[in-house]
């Protein structure tokens, strides 16, 4: 009988204090210029991970469901949730063919636990892929 007033009180107390949660806060527009990039080598740095050296990877990367980010010119990385109207951003024919692009994308920034997340409106600019690093680090994984 105890057990079940404590679990009464408790259910209860977390009804009232879920009612005082602040709402969830929209994000923010923003316009973030930077590379297409496979978020999985890019912040583990388990090989170099940029450009034309890293291209074919990105592309079979993005295909099996890695998420993608665009590393912004600023440093940052920005998790793509969805991009135009498809929320499909697993296996999303669109992200399959900017792969290693520098691109300029409107959207709503959000932020989580210090992981920015952006919700790409439209791709107002695509400069295609302009970071020629094969010559450097050779084609990776799968050699010249």
């Amino acid at each position: 009988m105890k057990t079940r007033r404590y679990l009464g009180l408790a259910f209860a107390a977390f009804g009232f204090a879920s009612l005082s949660l602040p709402a969830q806060a929209a994000g923010k527009q923003v316009q973030v210029k930077g590379e297409i990039v496979d978020t999985f080598c890019s912040v583990s740095e388990i090989m170099y991970a940029y450009g034309t050296a890293h291209y074919q990877c990105s592309v079979w990367c993005a295909a099996g469901g890695v998420p993608v980010s665009i590393k912004g010119d600023d440093g940052e990385f920005y998790v793509v949730l969805k991009i135009n109207e498809d929320t499909n951003t697993i296996i999303n024919n669109k992200l399959l063919t900017i792969q290693a692009h520098h691109v300029t994308a409107d959207g709503e920034l959000l932020e989580r636990n210090g992981v920015k997340y952006i919700l790409v409106s439209q791709v107002a600019d695509d400069k295609g892929v302009v970071n020629l690093t094969h010559d450097e680090h050779g084609i990776l994984p799968f050699g010249n």
